[in-house]
């Protein structure tokens, strides 16, 4: 019963993780290019323009999203996950903290994303 308890968990917590990085590769950079999106981008040191790096970078997070639902028996999507959410909570909030004091912001969703994957590494683990 237990382990049932634990597998829902992990479970949910994939389903919740992917969906976030679908979401995010989905909307603000491949259907509709949002302003925070194109400032992002020119703040960093790509060199690319945003209307070309983001949608590119939206397909790497909407396979990852997808990898991280249905590659479940395997932690690798998982672990890439935490290293793209610490690097970017990292880079917001250096390059661009005026991000950080708004509603839905970046460094909420990052940290939300990071108690996905430590709750399926965790329940993984037991």
């Amino acid at each position: 019963m237990q382990k049932d308890k634990l597998t829902h968990v992990s479970l949910i917590s994939r389903v919740l993780l992917g969906f976030l990085f679908i979401y995010h590769g989905l909307v603000p950079k491949k259907l509709w290019l949002s302003a925070v999106e194109v400032h992002l981008v020119s703040t960093s040191a790509l060199g690319v323009p945003a209307k070309i790096a983001s949608p590119l970078v939206g397909i790497v997070e909407i396979v990852l999203g997808c990898a991280i639902i249905f590659l479940n028996k395997s932690n690798i999507p998982v672990y890439i996950a935490v290293a793209i959410l610490l690097l970017l909570l990292l880079s917001v909030a250096v390059a661009s903290p005026m991000y950080s004091i708004g509603a839905f912001n970046p460094i909420t969703t990052n940290i939300l994303g990071l108690g996905f994957c430590y709750l399926i590494l965790f329940v993984d683990k037991a």
